[in-house]
């Protein structure tokens, strides 16, 4: 289990999990299960960090 910033980044964006994962283009499960510590792709976070706003270098703040 990976511990990640995800969940406190998106409140703090109030983005709700449906909303990010419709822009990040994944499915919602597949937040949610990140949020809980499951390990993801390379890809599917490199499609988070730029839905989110971030740059692919601020990678460290949210994974």
């Amino acid at each position: 289990m990976e511990k990640n910033s995800l969940r406190e980044i998106r409140e703090s964006l109030l983005m709700s999990k449906a909303e990010l994962a419709r822009k990040a283009n994944v499915s919602p499960i597949t937040i949610a299960r990140i949020e809980s510590g499951m390990p993801c792709r390379m890809e599917t976070k490199r499609k988070i960090i730029l839905a989110l706003g971030y740059r692919l270098s601020d990678k460290e703040k949210i994974f």
